[in-house]
């Protein structure tokens, strides 16, 4: 048997997404991807906060924000009803909702 020294921060992988069970990636989309999504379709620039506004509103679950208004009475822009009908789209689409 031949041996050969292979260097180990090298790995070739190959695998195809068509042997894949995708379902599990299903109702999971970044923040990134909905923003691009909605500027796809509809030409609207959302932020972050927007697209936290608009989960809470369904009731989905959004992660701590490490950067937190420093002040309890602290002003915050809402979300424009164009703007949240774009990102319910971009919910739709990636199946969020």
């Amino acid at each position: 048997m031949e041996r050969r020294m292979v260097d180990s921060r090298k790995v070739k992988v190959d695998f195809s997404l068509e042997d894949m069970d995708l379902a599990e990636f299903k109702g999971k989309a970044t923040y990134e991807q909905i923003k691009a999504y909605v500027l796809e379709q509809t030409g609207l620039k959302v932020s972050s906060l927007y697209i936290a506004q608009i989960k809470k509103k369904c009731g989905l679950d959004v992660s701590e924000n490490f950067n937190l208004a420093k002040s309890e009475n602290a002003r915050q822009p809402q979300c424009t009803p164009e703007k949240e009908d774009a990102i319910m789209q971009a919910f739709r689409h990636f199946g969020i909702i």
